[in-house]
């Protein structure tokens, strides 16, 4: 039997035990890193990823540009005549220069336009090529005016346009497939990136498509 002094003792015993190993717990900084580490570790890797995500995406959109450009100079440079099969080369090879980016494809529609002698002028659409999900296809001899910004509206002249488009898709976007995406992902899923570009014939007044309804 314990008496009334030694259940004191040994409850004043536990009692500094108990404020010792607080104490010595709270001197403890080992594992404090780690937890440290666990809580930042989250938030670096969205900021890096979101980063590379970005500087992909400004990348990508720079070469949308460079892709209407790039067909508008070169179809421009071709003489009185072009087929279809030429057009659709030239924008198999812009299409090329959009590489690494295959996660979507681009839209590159090629457009020449007749102004008529009206005044103020008409622009009419004499012919069209584009690629379409890689599907290529065309048309000739529309009569179907179409809408020019104001400084190329000259009467009796020709003008070739081209209008590149892109839906982009992140990374994150592109591995989940089908799959719903919730959050702020779902606001940088398929991005548009478009350009468009008008250029007048380098060589002649006017440049005619041969099969580009085929």
């Amino acid at each position: 039997m314990f008496g009334a002094g030694a259940l004191q003792r040994l409850a004043g015993a536990g009692a500094a035990g108990a404020r010792r190993t607080l104490a010595a717990f709270r001197r403890d900084r080992r594992g404090v890193a780690a937890i440290e580490f666990a809580f930042i570790a989250p938030v670096l890797l969205v900021m890096y990823f979101m980063t590379m995500e970005i500087s992909q995406a400004i990348e990508t959109s720079k070469k949308i540009s460079r892709v209407g450009s790039m067909v508008a100079d070169l179809v421009a440079q071709q003489a009185a005549t072009v087929n279809g099969e030429t057009i659709d080369q030239i924008m198999q090879i812009a299409q090329s220069t959009l590489m690494p980016y295959n996660r979507s494809s681009p839209t590159i529609i090629v457009t020449g336009i007749q102004m008529s002698g009206d005044t103020p002028p008409r622009p009419v659409i004499a012919w069209t090529r584009q690629v379409v999900n890689g599907v290529y296809s065309g048309s000739a001899g529309s009569a179907q005016t179409t809408s020019v910004p104001a400084e190329v509206l000259t009467p009796n002249t020709f003008l070739v346009r081209v209008e590149s488009q892109l839906d982009y898709r992140p990374v994150i976007s592109w591995a989940a497939g089908d799959k719903q995406l919730l959050g702020l992902t779902s606001a940088f899923d398929d991005l548009p990136m478009n350009e468009a570009y008008y250029v007048r014939p380098r060589i002649t007044q006017t440049i005619a498509c041969i099969g580009c309804d085929k």
